[in-house]
């Protein structure tokens, strides 16, 4: 659907030239913003309307109630099979924290949502072979089940946004008084957590998806297949996860890209590094994470990946040397 608005924006309404930089910016641009407001509105307004029958005191007593294993394990499985990029996570992360979903298992689902998805999975499958699909796969669960505990360590609770916090009391108070509550009053409660969330960041959305539609559109990717490949350069693997920050995108549409970098010679844990890092740490992602997060828990969040997604890219270019 967001699709065909944009190409009928794009190519009939502005009638540009398909395939330009120019046009394939501005689509991708259109494409995703229609995108992650819809889902940014939609998922809010379900957490909230939970919210409005079910107290946060509830949620958080039914996860603190289970062995942290389980817990984590259960968001990373959540994660697994919600087909969302990362700027489509981020709002079911706001919900998370609203709801006093510890931390540690809420970036376990940030972590996990964008990297594996079965889409994703299907396709390295038929282009790398099962062997190292599963192989995949199961990094990118290590990643998010260790690299949450790690991030766990840092108490990010202290670096969530004050107003977050204001809009948790506020969600306990009505919580207090949801079996009271007539369905006018739980679309009203919902209603005004989508507005007050999304008046909050939709700057910084605007700003992210205009970022990465720039370097889609304008970034060759014979730039990046050229500079990446050689088993020989021990910095590719680095370099590889740090160029992925700006290349937004989703695990399923890396994989082309993947397979391009394949092609031409780049080794296999340098492609997916890079394919990592455009999914779980892309730019527009950081940007509205910024509005929830302080930048200590975004320095954080951001450390601990880049280092997991650069052992796992050695890892693999050692197995498959």
């Amino acid at each position: 659907m967001f699709d065909q608005i944009a190409n009928f924006f794009v190519y009939q309404v502005l009638s540009m030239t398909e395939h330009t930089q120019a046009a394939d910016s501005l689509h991708f641009f259109v494409m995703d913003l229609l995108k992650i407001f819809f889902m940014l509105v939609v998922i809010i307004y379900v957490i909230g309307l939970f919210r409005a029958f079910v107290s946060t005191e509830w949620i958080r007593d039914k996860v603190q109630g289970r062995a942290k294993w389980v817990a984590r394990s259960l968001a990373i499985t959540l994660g697994s099979v919600t087909p969302f990029c990362s700027c489509s996570s981020v709002p079911l992360f706001v919900g998370f924290v609203e709801a006093r979903i510890p931390m540690g298992i809420t970036f376990a689902f940030l972590i996990a949502s964008p990297m594996i998805n079965e889409v994703a999975v299907v396709l390295l499958w038929s282009i790398l072979g099962w062997k190292v699909t599963l192989l995949y796969v199961a990094a990118g669960l290590v990643v998010a089940y260790i690299g949450s505990i790690v991030l766990e360590w840092f108490k990010p609770e202290r670096w969530v946004e004050s107003y977050v916090w204001e809009l948790k009391s506020h969600g306990s108070a009505k919580g207090a008084m949801n079996e009271k509550m007539t369905w006018t009053q739980r679309h009203q409660f919902a209603r005004e957590e989508v507005k007050t969330i999304v008046n909050r960041i939709w700057k910084w959305i605007v700003v992210g998806v205009g970022l990465g539609a720039l370097f889609h559109g304008y970034v060759p990717q014979e730039w990046v297949t050229t500079y990446l490949s050689g088993s020989s350069n021990w910095w590719s693997v680095p370099a590889a996860v740090l160029l992925g920050v700006p290349l937004y995108s989703n695990a399923t549409g890396v994989v082309p890209i993947v397979e391009a970098m394949l092609n031409k010679g780049v080794p296999i844990g340098t492609s997916l590094a890079l394919m990592m890092s455009i999914a779980a740490l892309s730019l527009p992602e950081l940007l509205i994470l910024r509005k929830v997060i302080r930048w200590p828990a975004l320095a954080a969040f951001v450390g601990v990946l880049s280092v997991a997604f650069i052992l796992v890219g050695y890892l693999f270019n050692f197995l498959f040397a």
